[in-house]
């Protein structure tokens, strides 16, 4: 049997510490790795290996900044279920190409139930949500039903 050519990283153990680490990085990945340790209760180098592993192996992907949606113009949010007219691989395909090329979706998700699709949308005001709504999402070939869930109020919201 051959091997491949790239070697798997090894996994970290997610142990009660590395949750402990994700948890605190969720919150806040800006902090320096001195406040982390103390927060985690490692010393700074154990705690700078064990994000390192948490990287390296994939766990951690990345690092991204939470902004305020009201500072950079975004006065309108929705959640949209999107229903196909084919449940081909193809109309699948095509439909994920189109809402990746649309800033105006920030989240697309694959679902099960009576629905495909679950977009979060995120638009200056009402009026471009109409749109995009219209102009964009309800012009897809594949599209065959559309509903659309404002959101009023986000009382938690985790998302980093």
């Amino acid at each position: 049997m051959r091997s491949s050519p790239h070697i798997a990283q090894q996994m970290p153990k997610l142990d009660a510490i590395n949750h402990r680490i994700l948890r605190e990085l969720s919150r806040d990945a800006r902090q320096s790795n001195l406040d982390l340790a103390a927060r985690v209760g490692l010393s700074p180098s154990a705690c700078l290996r064990r994000v390192q592993d948490l990287e390296r192996s994939g766990v951690i992907k990345g690092y991204r900044a939470v902004l305020d949606p009201t500072l950079i113009g975004v006065g309108f949010v929705a959640y949209v279920t999107v229903a196909l007219n084919s449940h081909t691989k193809a109309a699948q395909e095509a439909f994920e190409r189109a809402v990746a090329r649309a800033d105006e979706v920030r989240e697309c998700h694959n679902i099960t139930g009576t629905v495909e699709y679950l977009l979060r949308v995120e638009a200056a005001d009402l009026a471009a949500y109409k749109h995009w709504h219209t102009e964009v999402l309800g012009v897809l070939p594949q599209v065959r039903s559309i509903t659309t869930f404002v959101v009023m109020g986000s009382p938690k919201d985790d998302r980093a």
